[in-house]
């Protein structure tokens, strides 16, 4: 081979495989990893935090509050630290004011059973608290607890014509349950750690400021009582709305938004679209309505049966004083007229014609009453 091109050809060869080392330091120097630094963690105690946002009047539960890790240079002595508070002292107290999710808790934006203004902060903005009066038969037999869903019934008879009518109606729904008694917390046996079932006999609950003047007024119509709703009630009814359109969420809404306006409508009170039932709806010997009409037939009936009674007395007087004319004296035979169940004496004097115009009264009477008239007619003479 010519000597000058064997030079060629080595040079060729060192060239690529210079260029393939180039190469390859590129490519695994573009892949190597870059070490970055890790964001330290706090290394201050745990703090007691909000797990999610808790608006003012929000009853705390076990899943409400957490302990998390807290920055030391952060902490201050109005939070509750892991090791000098504990969870469970704090539940059933109220949120005074609002609490951001992931935010500390401060002692102050908590408030306890029979601490002063303890119902006050329970109540939701707008909201008013009202008392019932309650009995083991009427309050779920003591199994309504501070923190429950209950629906409002009033039982009521209605007099009429003898027959009383009994109805139930559903006159408020989902109402919030503030108190049994002066009992704002669930009491448990110390012993065992349940919930004690015991007797109340007044109940305070969450409503509208124009709920309140309902309910004011029903207790004065009949018996209240308690209906226990179920926890699913509040979801089912929420999706039934948002299905229905009652509740419009804007298509721009945050999430923190959606959640509250959702939070909202669950805790409402609800006083539409109530139900009833009455006796004639359980038993057959009841009476299922009462009718205006047959009050009003009642009335008309009433009406003509006095009309008659005065007709009747203004014929008599008319054939007394004609009897007189005609025998000069007040004294003398009487005539006694019965026309079915009604009797009737007139003077002898004139007797055809006090008798007819009698009789014809009494007719029109028992006509107007809606009675039949009698076909036969007795006249005596009574000496």
């Amino acid at each position: 081979m010519d000597r000058k091109k064997l030079v060629l050809l080595l040079g060729a060869l060192i060239v690529a495989v210079g260029t393939a080392f180039a190469a390859r330091s590129m490519f695994l120097g573009g892949t190597t990893p870059s070490a970055e630094a890790a964001p330290a963690q706090p290394t201050g105690p745990k703090v007691l935090v909000a797990n999610r946002a808790l608006p003012a009047g929000t009853i705390i539960q076990a899943d409400a509050l957490d302990f998390q890790q807290w920055p030391e240079e952060l902490v201050q002595d109005a939070y509750y630290i892991e090791g000098n508070a504990q969870l469970d002292s704090l539940l059933g107290t109220v949120v005074r004011f609002p609490i951001t999710a992931g935010e500390p808790v401060t002692m102050g934006s908590l408030v306890s059973p029979g601490d002063r203004g303890f119902l006050a902060a329970a109540l939701g903005p707008g909201m008013r608290a009202v008392t019932v009066p309650v009995s083991a038969r009427t309050g779920v037999a003591g199994f309504v607890f501070p923190g429950d869903r209950v629906d409002l019934v009033l039982t009521q008879t209605v007099e009429g014509d003898g027959r009383p009518l009994r109805t139930a109606e559903t006159v408020l729904r989902n109402l919030r349950v503030l108190a049994t008694d002066q009992q704002t917390e669930k009491v448990q046996d110390p012993e065992s750690g349940k919930t004690v079932v015991r007797a109340f006999r007044t109940v305070t609950i969450e409503v509208t400021p124009k709920l309140a003047e309902k309910v004011s007024v029903a207790q004065t119509i009949g018996t209240l009582s308690l209906v226990l709703r179920s926890i699913a009630d509040n979801q089912a009814e929420l999706e039934r709305a948002i299905a229905s359109g009652e509740i419009d969420i804007p298509e721009d809404a945050t999430p923190e938004e959606e959640e509250r306006i959702l939070r909202t409508a669950m805790g409402m009170p609800v006083d539409k679209g109530t139900t009833f039932q009455t006796g004639g709806d359980v038993s057959r010997f009841q009476r299922k309505t009462l009718p205006e009409e047959e009050a009003a037939a009642r009335r008309r009936r009433e009406e003509a049966a006095r009309a008659a009674q005065l007709a009747q007395e203004r014929a008599l007087a008319a054939a007394r004083a004609a009897g007189r004319n005609l025998s000069g004296n007040q004294s003398g035979p009487v005539v006694r007229v019965i026309r079915g169940t009604q009797a009737t004496e007139v003077p002898a004097g004139n007797v055809r014609g006090a008798a007819n115009g009698l009789l014809n009264s009494q007719s029109r009477g028992l006509r107007e009453a809606g009675e039949t008239v009698p076909a036969a007619t007795t006249a005596t003479l009574i000496k």
